[in-house]
């Protein structure tokens, strides 16, 4: 039987939505699965247009129109609304500083969302300080992800832009999100591929298990060992008592950002598998040992219908890097390469599921874990396409934490929209990991890429020593 909710039919959240939703459950701060960012150019805005193509993108996109509902057992689903008709908020924030403007957007995202058959957005037209104008959006992580907003945006200001100038056309359809849903739905049903993925992650668990690195070596595995009287127990707990959290960001510049880009194309490798060999390499110098795991966060859009159909798409996987120190640091990143490859085409499948067949598989306490972080690469930019067309016209980007996280230390590397140089953006639980640690960290993590990237057949070994 069909369920509907007010007329519309209802679908079952998929495997990424419950995902955000089991934390969401367990943790005090609701807002922990807020997304807030802001997006201004230099320039004046026609608000009265900016609104009307802010709407005809709500009309474009069917996950801004995405609401859920709960049934009487607690089972929550999810549907479409035709329109989204309510008001877009304006603030006019010329009379404050940038500092303050921006800290009053950082208390918009600590607000959390009403989840049961509300809105899972809000947008906000912002006139800011120096002639600075555009709008602050704020998601919820069940609804989107980082790539399905940037698309978001991108989708408005092309709109808005082909409207505004001449020589801009109009943009391309959005994808459907009913359709992508459906797609998923029908694959977490049953099916061959499924089978396939399931017995691809079950072996690589049964291989052996991890063990835990810290980012300042083994104290908390070796504390683990004494508390458990075990000399070989392999997992620890790096998470503090408190989810409050912090954001650090760390800016590398324009110039040796695109050193290491050209490297990744001269040797057709992706960002994220140097930046995964410059954490293993990390890794192995504080902890001494070659066999280092961390959580990575994978897309899952592929096609370019699952690009520009929003939602929420990403599953995280741990990514286990068993790397002899013999090996050239080029030898290392082909090796991730050729695992990471393997471990998109089985990409579908339940993280949640995983976790439960490891913790099988390796019985520990619950809060022990074998991976001190999280790592994300966001290629996605809006100066690929939209403002490119703005000529000479600056923008800018900001995202604003919302102050909490299950996870100790969670790393999301972008590129800033001025002048593509990378920004390490480290969101940390602040009773876990310090900022100083965090900074100790990106230091070595850079001195690792470039002596690397300088030195690709050099072993190993021989950078941990030569750094």
């Amino acid at each position: 039987m069909t369920k509907t909710k007010k007329g519309y039919k209802a679908y079952p959240l998929t495997v990424a939505q419950k995902f955000h939703l089991f934390y969401l459950n367990f943790c005090p701060k609701k807002e922990v699965v807020n997304i807030g960012t802001s997006l201004t150019i230099q320039t004046d805005i026609d608000f009265a247009l900016l609104k009307e193509c802010i709407y005809k993108g709500y009309e474009r996109n069917e996950c801004m129109r995405l609401r859920f509902t709960q049934d009487d057992d607690g089972t929550w689903y999810q549907y479409v609304v035709d329109t989204e008709d309510r008001g877009i908020e304006f603030v006019d924030f010329s009379g404050n500083t940038t500092e303050e403007a921006e800290a009053i957007m950082r208390s918009w995202t600590k607000v959390p969302f009403e989840l049961s058959d509300s809105p899972m957005n809000r947008i906000v037209m912002i006139k800011m300080p120096d002639g600075w104008n555009g709008v602050y959006m704020l998601v919820n992580h069940l609804v989107m992800d980082a790539q399905s907003l940037i698309a978001f945006l991108r989708d408005v200001i092309e709109i808005y832009c082909s409207k505004v100038f001449n020589d801009v056309p109009y943009p391309k359809d959005m994808a459907s999100y009913i359709e992508q849903l459906e797609k998923d739905l029908a694959y977490e049903a049953g099916c061959k591929a499924k089978d396939r993925d399931e017995e691809y992650f079950r072996k690589l668990i049964e291989t052996s298990e991890p063990i835990y690195n810290g980012i300042d070596g083994r104290i908390k595995l070796d504390m683990a060992k004494r508390k458990f009287n075990d000399p070989n127990f392999r997992a620890a707990h790096n998470t503090s008592d408190s989810v409050d959290s912090a954001l650090d960001i760390f800016h590398l510049e324009e110039e040796p950002t695109t050193r290491l880009m050209n490297f990744c194309e001269k040797y057709h490798i992706s960002l994220t598998c140097l930046l995964l060999m410059g954490l293993f390499t990390y890794f192995h110098k504080m902890n001494n040992t070659g066999d280092v795991s961390i959580n990575t966060a994978i897309a899952r859009r592929a096609t370019l219908k699952e690009k520009k159909s929003g939602g929420t798409r990403i599953h995280s996987f741990p990514f286990r890097m068993v790397i002899p120190e013999n090996k050239s640091f080029i030898e290392g990143i082909y090796q991730i390469r050729d695992l990471q490859n393997d471990m998109f085409r089985h990409a579908n499948f339940d993280p949640v599921k995983y976790f439960a067949y490891r913790g099988k598989a390796y019985p520990v306490e619950q809060g022990y874990t074998y991976e001190p972080m999280s790592l994300t690469y966001q290629p996605m930019t809006l100066k690929e396409k939209g403002l490119d067309k703005l000529g000479d016209i600056k923008y800018k980007t900001k995202w604003y934490e919302n102050g909490a996280t299950t996870q100790a230390m969670y790393l999301t590397v972008m590129h800033r929209p001025d002048d593509n140089g990378l920004d390490f953006n480290f969101e940390h639980q602040v009773n876990a990991v310090s900022r100083e640690k965090l900074e100790f960290m990106y230091y070595y993590l850079c001195k690792i890429m470039f002596k690397g990237t300088e030195n690709p057949d050099l072993s190993i070994s021989d950078i941990i020593k030569l750094i």
